[in-house]
């Protein structure tokens, strides 16, 4: 059950708002009574500056933040830039918090990542797990960085009482996500792949790794509602996953991407090139245990939706 009373008089800053995540999340608070939303754009406040954080609040005035924002990119982004990765998303982050505490904002939704969970975790991740060894060495510091979070967010609400959760969403995919192929995720870069090895009558598509990693995938639609939902119903310091449920092997989802785009070569797995870490999946219990959230989007249909989204907008 979604909660429209929830919405109707809150005043919402989404940072992050304009991007990937961030527009199927506002059109979620739009359809449940929000119309009051502040979207902060990159070109009007960085948030990586204290200065722009405290006039960001000061021109918002919310009762509720929902930091989407961050600094990201896929395996290769994170092995070019991992002191930006680390320095942007921590001064972001903790500064954010910290100031709409001090700001009286009544509740403050952390956004973290599935990098902050150690490389070899026990697969389905358990939250409790969390803690257990150090995260996958290629996003390392964008995966402790937003780790940094999930602590600044327990230590707020043990010292002073504030309402600050922290949500783990696990990989994205869906409808406007980011082809660029010098900073995409997997599924949008096999899509981009596929789709213009068959334009150009190509045979091969060269592919990172040896396929072997498992991860999971969450539609971005379902990620939203989860969100959503834990805005509403969720005011605890446990951290909780927002996944799926169902992992998948690197290698069988570029074969599922060639069949639903009609690519009929050959898939080249380059092993000279980093796999990630061994397997990521998770387990999705607490999310239905503490606000009801399960993802309903069956995987074959939202890659459908995906590669359709891109043969017509790209």
């Amino acid at each position: 059950m979604t909660d429209t009373t929830y919405w109707s008089n809150k005043r919402v800053c989404v940072t992050g708002g304009a991007g990937f995540l961030g527009y199927h999340l506002i059109e979620k608070l739009k359809a449940r009574g929000a119309t009051n939303i502040f979207i902060p754009k990159i070109e009007n406040y960085n948030l990586v500056e204290q200065a722009d954080v405290k006039r960001m609040l000061s021109d918002a005035k919310p009762d509720v933040i929902i930091h989407l924002a961050a600094h990201v990119g896929g395996i290769g982004a994170n092995r070019e830039h991992p002191a930006e990765f680390f320095y942007d998303n921590l001064m972001m982050g903790v500064q954010l918090i910290h100031e709409s505490w001090k700001a009286g904002v009544e509740k403050f939704v952390a956004i973290g990542t599935v990098c902050a969970y150690p490389k070899f975790t026990p697969v389905p991740f358990r939250e409790d797990d969390i803690w257990n060894g150090y995260p996958e060495e290629t996003n390392a510091p964008y995966g402790l960085a937003k780790k940094m979070l999930l602590t600044q967010s327990q230590a707020y609400r043990q010292q002073y009482g504030y309402n600050s959760i922290f949500l783990i969403p696990v990989n994205l995919y869906g409808p406007r996500d980011n082809f660029r192929p010098e900073s995409s995720h997997v599924i949008p870069a096999l899509i981009k792949k596929c789709v213009e090895a068959v334009d150009r009558g190509e045979k091969e598509v060269p592919i990172w790794g040896d396929g072997s990693p498992t991860r999971e995938f969450i539609y971005v639609d379902d990620a939203a509602e989860g969100i959503a939902l834990a805005t509403e119903k969720y005011n605890g310091s446990d951290p909780v996953n927002i996944g799926s449920g169902n992992e998948i092997s690197i290698r069988a989802l570029a074969e599922l991407i060639a069949k639903l785009t009609g690519f009929t070569g050959q898939l080249m797995w380059d092993t000279t090139k980093p796999n990630g870490q061994p397997r990521r999946g998770l387990d999705v219990s607490r999310a239905e245990q503490y606000f009801g959230f399960r993802a309903s989007m069956p995987f074959e249909e939202g890659l459908r939706r995906t590669i359709e989204w891109y043969q017509k907008n790209r």
